[in-house]
């Protein structure tokens, strides 16, 4: 059986993410999708937001474990018993610096493949900070996150301004 990891913040998950899950769990036998908390940003939603739109967001996928993780990457997939780790890239900014990273993880966990999946183009321009931005300056984010990630964004920023 082959397990692929694919980890990020997801603060929020976007359709780029989603479309990028879809994609793996249609190559790998099982796709454990893992949050964790990026300490160079301030987060958006908790952990266990996070945990539970990428749930409400891909039930549909079979294939696929939603868990969160905290600590180094290497550690964390050898845990799993992950051979592979999924990255998705919009372009070459995103090679570059997911190079970096996936050399590090090389370095840490040797037997652990790499595999990076392109955006789709229409979600190129997509990213987590992106929405983020988008919302806070009441910017229309439909189509670029889940219906439920939609809500969610919105329940949040009305808390937040009452």
């Amino acid at each position: 059986m082959t397990i692929a990891l694919c980890p990020g913040s997801f603060d929020p998950v976007t359709n780029g993410h989603i479309n990028i899950f879809e994609r793996s769990a249609k190559i790998f036998d099982h796709l454990i999708v893992a949050v964790f908390n990026n300490i160079r940003k301030e987060s958006f939603f908790s952990i266990e937001e996070r945990l539970e739109l990428l749930r409400e967001s891909t039930g549909y996928i079979k294939n696929i474990t939603i868990d969160a993780f905290d600590g180094l990457l290497a550690d964390y997939v050898k845990d799993k018993k992950a051979g592979i780790v999924v990255r998705g890239l919009r372009d070459q900014n995103d090679f570059f610096y997911e190079t970096s990273q996936m050399l590090m993880l090389r370095r840490m966990a040797p037997n652990v493949e790499s595999v990076y999946l392109m955006s789709e183009h229409r979600y190129s321009y997509v990213s987590s900070s992106a929405i983020r931005e988008l919302v806070n300056f009441q910017g229309n984010i439909e189509g670029l996150v889940p219906i439920c990630v939609e809500k969610a964004i919105k329940e949040k920023y009305a808390r937040k301004n009452d």
